[in-house]
């Protein structure tokens, strides 16, 4: 194994609030701006990062103009750590990398590649649409994807029990319902969490055409990317094997076929997940586990937003009550970065 130089504590955080083609619209609205109980979910977010220690600074991306008027001068006074607002490109793989390397020059409209040790620099990437992320599973995932030995990229799970809160109380009333990744370790959903060192990254693509196809419930976008990257040499028939058998285990787990779900994701382990997508990526990949369960709601349709809103203070309330019983009280917000603001462009 390559060594590596010890990364710091804090990372920077990059949140996705782009409208390219990656993106769904609710409602017809860039999501990230529709309001949660009066606030832009976006501007919850950059707030919730404030209380996370290992994030040292929060950079978004987006149409700026719409952003500077959510982050306004009244809203940045609120904040403990530099914020900064970058234009977006033309498509999610392009936003998360150019904003990168305006990280390392620390300038929101100029970047550079890394040069020596910033090649192993890790990035939290998270999208602008997660209404009930908490500090403590934000900080608990970081904590546990910069402690893997020789991860270059980290995606985050959360078990099936952890988003039991959200389901609709009866039919009809409003809820959220969410597909799982059916594994022999459990049944699992992705949280939306990412941690990355992009210049690590092999095949930065792929990760646009694995998010692009990312909703589990729709037969074609899976079968979509397995068939893609079948043909891509990457990891040829096993991708294949494991969309079958996730694909069908899901199948079975919907219709409360459990017997059926249980034989088919038996074959299907975390490990050799991993594995294949290390290939499929040309990277060091693994996945996360944190319990609280709030960064896996993203709002995605029209009623999904509806439920947020109908049902948003008493998830919130329940998702910091899980969060506090998992990991103790959020940690107070770190200390502004020192860094000299004649050396830094915040804007």
């Amino acid at each position: 194994m390559r060594k590596r130089a010890v990364s710091r504590v804090a990372v920077p955080a990059i949140v996705t609030a782009g409208d390219g083609r990656a993106a769904k619209a609710v409602y017809g609205e860039n999501k990230v701006f529709l309001p949660v109980a009066g606030t832009p979910m976006v501007a919850r977010l950059v707030t919730t990062l404030q209380a996370v220690p290992e994030v040292s600074e929060v950079w978004v991306v987006g149409r700026r103009a719409r952003l500077e008027e959510i982050f306004d001068q009244k809203f940045r006074q609120t904040l403990s750590k530099p914020l900064f607002l970058v234009e977006q490109g033309r498509n999610l793989l392009e936003n998360a990398w150019e904003t990168y390397r305006r990280t390392l020059s620390r300038d929101p409209d100029q970047g550079r590649d890394p040069v020596g040790d910033e090649v192993d620099q890790a990035i939290l990437y998270l999208s602008g649409d997660l209404p009930f992320a908490t500090p403590q599973e934000i900080s608990a995932f970081v904590r546990q994807g910069l402690s893997l030995p020789g991860c270059d990229y980290a995606l985050g799970l959360a078990p099936a029990a952890a988003l039991e809160d959200f389901k609709p109380q009866a039919p009809g009333s409003p809820g959220i319902e969410v597909a799982f990744f059916n594994l022999r370790e459990g049944r699992l959903r992705q949280n939306n969490l990412h941690l990355a060192r992009p210049a690590r990254l092999g095949k930065r693509d792929r990760v646009e055409d694995m998010y692009e196809h990312r909703h589990q419930k729709k037969f074609w976008n899976m079968a979509v990317l397995a068939w893609k990257l079948f043909f891509s040499r990457a990891a040829g028939p096993w991708i294949v094997f494991l969309y079958l058998l996730m694909h069908g285990a899901g199948w079975a787990d919907r219709w409360r076929l459990k017997g059926l779900a249980n034989w088919l994701r038996s074959g299907v382990t975390i490990a050799r997940n991993e594995s294949v997508i290390s290939r499929v990526l040309d990277t060091h990949f693994r996945f996360v586990v944190t319990e609280a369960g709030g960064c896996a709601i993203d709002v995605d349709t029209d009623a999904e937003y509806d439920a947020v809103q109908a049902r948003f203070d008493e998830w919130k309330r329940l998702q910091d009550a899980r969060s506090e019983a998992l990991y103790g009280p959020p940690a107070l917000p770190a200390p502004q970065n020192s860094t000299d603001s004649s050396q830094k462009k915040e804007a």
